[in-house]
């Protein structure tokens, strides 16, 4: 949402003496980075910017809560209108499919549901440490 990598939300949550960052996320899954960008709008301009920050790919953003066995590929997730204007470039949605390959094969191996995943922290874990030894990025470097 927004307020997890829209630059100015962020002021208002670290304030201004710390390091603006986006959010942390416990269950990321990759990276991504794009300022957020709607076009049209509703009152006539064709091209509406917000600066952004380098920010995570939760997992619980590509798992939905009412279904199973249905997982995103690409820019088909649990967002909102504006920060889709982040989310939908290729290198994130790309980003988003590597993760949920690997998140299959994962709990298919584990043979769990993929929600189990994200609800056990040593699953979690396990399956970020696959994640990163394939190079998948799951953090900004500082």
């Amino acid at each position: 949402m927004e307020e997890h990598v829209g630059a100015e939300n962020r002021k208002l949550v670290a304030g201004e003496k710390e390091g603006l960052k986006a959010a942390d996320f416990f269950d990321s899954v990759g990276i991504g980075y794009y300022h957020i960008d709607l076009h049209p709008s509703t009152g006539g301009n064709n091209y509406i910017d917000f600066p952004s920050l380098p920010f995570q790919i939760p997992l619980g953003a590509l798992l939905p809560q009412r279904m199973n066995n249905l997982l995103p590929a690409n820019k088909n997730i649990g967002t909102t209108h504006i920060t889709n204007g982040c989310y939908r470039l290729h290198p994130v949605e790309w980003s988003i499919g590597e993760a949920v390959g690997m998140l299959i094969s994962f709990a298919n191996k584990k043979q769990v549901p993929c929600g189990a995943v994200r609800e056990n922290r040593e699953l979690l874990s396990e399956y970020q440490s696959m994640l990163h030894s394939q190079g998948v990025e799951t953090k900004w470097r500082e």
